[in-house]
């Protein structure tokens, strides 16, 4: 697996506020920018989402794929993708730090795609992706507190 992005956000919120957007997969259409479809396809044990398929469309991109979750703890959340038209591989996580009145929240995320891109253009495009998903997160976290 490549090189992975990370970048981190503090929120105006509990973890568990965070944590509870961001396991929510079904909304994300309402918040996560090109997001069209999300629908899980399989859940765990404890009845969260295990495997989650998505729907993106996010010019000029536009890709359907599958990840598999890993609860780590209350405050980490890891994926990795099991089916992908354009994506070859996909790593990433979720982690949440209690940060004073907030939550320190520290996204990382490591991509390879099925078409030839200079490693340069590929970071920077995670890098975009990264920072949208978080500030996007903290958006919609904040509007519902």
């Amino acid at each position: 697996m490549p090189d992975q992005t990370t970048s981190s956000i503090v929120i105006d919120a509990t973890a568990q506020a965070v944590m509870a957007v961001i396991v929510d997969f079904e909304d994300y259409p309402a918040w996560v920018q090109g997001m069209k479809n999300v629908r899980v396809t399989r859940t765990d044990d404890a009845g969260r989402a295990a495997e989650v398929h998505f729907e993106l469309e996010a010019a000029p991109i536009k890709d359907s794929y599958t990840l598999a979750y890993d609860y780590v703890s209350d405050t980490t959340l890891r994926w990795h993708l099991t089916e992908g038209r354009m994506l070859r591989a996909m790593e990433g996580s979720y982690d949440l730090v209690p940060n004073g009145t907030g939550t320190e929240v520290t996204y990382k995320l490591a991509v390879d795609v099925a078409i030839p891109m200079i490693g340069m253009l590929r970071r920077k495009a995670e890098k975009v992706i990264v920072d949208t998903a978080l500030k996007g997160l903290k958006k919609r976290v904040e509007s519902l507190a």
